[in-house]
């Protein structure tokens, strides 16, 4: 189904194209919500600039081609060329009478995409941090939106599997005996087995030397080497899948395409490049120089794509994973959720790509760069002693203080059910702290900013969730049994119904334009028209049944777009608080 504003915006389309021919057809009739009617469309503005006419008598002359009698109650011109429309009560109510029906609507892609989301990222042996949620947690919402509008979504999780470093690992892992390692690693105390094998590298030059050795090994696939290397592995991805678990993320084991899964293609890759005359050496390393990039000086900034000692770095993999995931994958579209240090890197890598033929017109990469997290000093948020706060850390303080707010708004939920709703609160607290953001933002993390019930906060949010089911359980009838019949009569159900008819476009916009904080303004909009409406328009005590029944659907259909909303957010909505 379409909202009626799509709907207007067709036939306002149609009415351009009939008034001044198919040379306007591409004119947008830029529909927005307007003071002084539901819908206000400046197209004649625009239209007068190029036309070098008054903008009312084009605003006129479109009138006489818009046909919209069946959905609108007034069309009227306002000030310069404003046309500005008012719906039908009836048109609200049936198209609002289809999402009752029909669950939260989204539109249908036209085409439908397959969208690779590159996502989180940690590194093997090494313990996901407090820089690792935001990659997480965005690139998590997004491939839900996408998904909810029907996309073919592919998440990978492009951890660090590969590289020099894996020969100290391994060694130390050796050194340890495989059991002992192993149970250290089983316990995720990656951190400490990362930093022991740090100090012995810097400080014995014997094992400095057997972890090189053993670094030539791991490239050269030995059977023996490769088992280790696995080991560090799987012991790894089980962390990382506790931490998803935890957090509510929806990656999996599957979703890992970790660096070493592009290792075989790196030859390729490189050959591909030199053939179509992409690559050249310079300085004994095999270089591309992308078109518009520079140093300093105003050198050509090369992207180093095979090193002078034969080795492979970052930028060949990214290239391989392009090419693997066009070529083999099919992607139409894939989003790289890395934060914004990296922009240059990326900008270069896809100019290559685009230089080799791999990113078309057709084939966009794009590079979901994001800000960082700060401390209240305004610097990298660190714990007292200066030390990277885990994740995990991170995620069970939200926890422990939301269980406390929990426990002293409502002392009657019990102690097991207490603690859901906190971890429930506590979770979606940090996520919608963090995609409430402008994404290219740094901000500051404060818990209890984020913890609390007022404002533009997740708990807020959760809370008019659980309000509108206290409605229905006070009714003694569920949310999906509230089916009407819609009647749209004071201004605050019309406003709250053109809100929740405008889900999918908001959709559609957060997939275009991938900022989050769309999502969740429209949330917060939605319940703060909720409380307004609940406020003004009694529900339980309506004058007659019909208002009553009207206004329970339109709070059931509020109650299922807002945890509809909320999940795409990752976030969940309990029904008691």
């Amino acid at each position: 189904m379409q909202d009626p504003a799509a709907l207007l915006s067709e036939r306002l389309s149609l009415a351009i194209t009939g008034a001044f021919g198919a040379d306007f057809s591409d004119t947008d009739p830029m529909l927005r919500s307007s003071q002084h009617s539901d819908f206000q469309a400046n197209v004649a503005m625009p239209l007068a600039k190029r036309l070098g006419a008054k903008p009312r008598d084009l605003a006129t002359k479109i009138l006489e081609h818009l046909e919209v009698s069946d959905l609108c109650e007034k069309v009227e011109i306002a000030g310069p060329g404003f046309i500005n429309l008012s719906l039908k009560a009836t048109t609200i109510a049936n198209a609002l009478n289809q999402l009752l029906n029909h669950g939260v609507l989204t539109p249908n892609p036209v085409p439908k995409l397959t969208v690779i989301i590159d996502y989180s990222s940690p590194n093997v042996a090494k313990e996901m941090h407090v820089g690792h949620l935001r990659s997480t947690i965005i690139g998590d919402a997004l491939s839900r939106v996408f998904g909810a509008l029907g996309h073919t979504v592919l998440r990978q999780n492009h951890i660090g599997d590969w590289g020099t470093p894996f020969g100290m690992l391994i060694e130390h892992l050796l050194d340890l005996g495989e059991s002992q390692g192993t149970d250290l690693l089983s316990m995720g105390e990656l951190n400490q087995f990362y930093k022991d094998a740090r100090v012995k590298f810097d400080s014995d030059e014997s094992f400095a030397d057997r972890a090189r050795a053993r670094v030539v090994k791991l490239q050269a696939l030995d059977e023996a080497t490769l088992k280790l290397w696995s080991l560090l592995v799987e012991k790894s991805s089980e962390y990382f899948s506790r931490v998803y678990e935890k957090l509510g993320i929806l990656l999996t084991r599957a979703d890992i395409r970790g660096e070493s899964f592009y290792n075989p293609f790196l030859e390729d890759t490189v050959r591909e490049l030199t053939e179509k005359g992409i690559a050249r050496t310079d300085q004994d390393a095999l270089c591309v120089f992308p078109e518009g990039f520079v140093g300093r000086e105003g050198e050509p900034l090369p992207l180093i794509i095979r090193k002078k000692e034969g080795g492979y770095g970052y930028a060949t993999t990214d290239l391989a994973a392009i090419r693997q995931r066009v070529e083999t994958e099919h992607a139409d579209r894939i989003l790289y959720v890395v934060g914004s240090p990296q922009q240059q890197h990326f900008a270069m890598v896809f100019k290559t790509a685009e230089a080799a033929g791999w990113l078309t017109p057709e084939v966009a990469a794009e590079h979901v760069g994001f800000g960082q997290i700060l401390g209240a000093d305004k610097k990298m948020f660190k714990t007292r002693s200066g030390d990277t706060v885990r994740l995990i850390d991170l995620v069970d303080e939200a926890i422990a203080r939301a269980q406390v707010v929990v426990a002293e708004k409502n002392p009657e939920l019990g102690a097991d059910k207490t603690l859901e709703v906190a971890r429930q609160i506590g979770i979606g607290a940090l996520k919608y702290a963090d995609l409430s953001n402008d994404r290219i933002k740094d901000y500051v993390f404060d818990y209890d900013r984020m913890l609390s019930f007022e404002g533009n906060t997740g708990p807020y949010l959760q809370y008019a969730h659980a309000r509108i089911c206290s409605i229905f359980r006070r009714a003694e009838l569920s949310a999906s049994a509230a089916k009407g019949p819609l009647q749209i009569e004071a201004p605050q159900e019309r406003a709250l119904a053109l809100h929740l008819l405008s889900f999918g476009s908001c959709l559609q916009n957060v997939a275009q334009s991938l900022e989050l904080q769309r999502l969740c303004t429209y949330l917060y909009d939605l319940a703060t028209l909720f409380m307004g409406f609940y406020e003004h328009c009694p529900v339980l005590k309506a004058d007659t049944e019909q208002t009553r029944d009207s206004r329970l659907a339109l709070a059931a259909a509020a109650a299922t777009t807002l945890k509809f909303g909320l999940n795409l957010l990752g976030i969940e909505a309990p029904e008691r608080m």
